[in-house]
């Protein structure tokens, strides 16, 4: 599976962004799709996962309420929707492949098999 990520930025505090993640080589079925991001000088977080034939999402705290993930399945494209986005989250976002996982939606970095190359998200106070 290769994935291609998109749509990061320099933006203001309270600015939207949508970031997209193509993926190619393989249809997502019964797989898990996630997005995660990496601010300078901390570990990789989880911020938002889908299960992609059913569509269950689950979000990071941190996020809830202003990011939304969503996918369009026959583009085989992830999405992230950035709303009322903050300084703290700035990072560089990477989406991320979880095949056939065996936890609903996993959260930690090593439970998933393919990483896109990462955008840069840059939010400005």
């Amino acid at each position: 599976v290769q994935l291609q990520a998109s749509g990061g930025g320099l933006v203001q505090a309270g600015d939207s962004l949508r970031l997209s993640c193509a993926a190619s080589g393989r249809t997502i079925g019964n797989d898990v799709m996630g997005w995660f991001r990496q601010a300078p000088g901390k570990e990789r977080e989880f911020v938002a996962g889908i299960r992609w034939r059913i569509g269950i999402t689950y979000y990071a705290d941190t996020v809830k309420g202003r990011f939304t993930i969503s996918r369009d399945a026959a583009k085989n494209t992830l999405y992230l929707r950035m709303n009322s986005l903050k300084p703290e989250d700035t990072a560089l976002y990477y989406c991320a492949a979880s095949i056939l996982p065996a936890f609903e939606i996993p959260t930690i970095p090593r439970h998933y098999d393919y990483w896109g190359q990462g955008t840069l998200v840059t939010v400005s106070s």
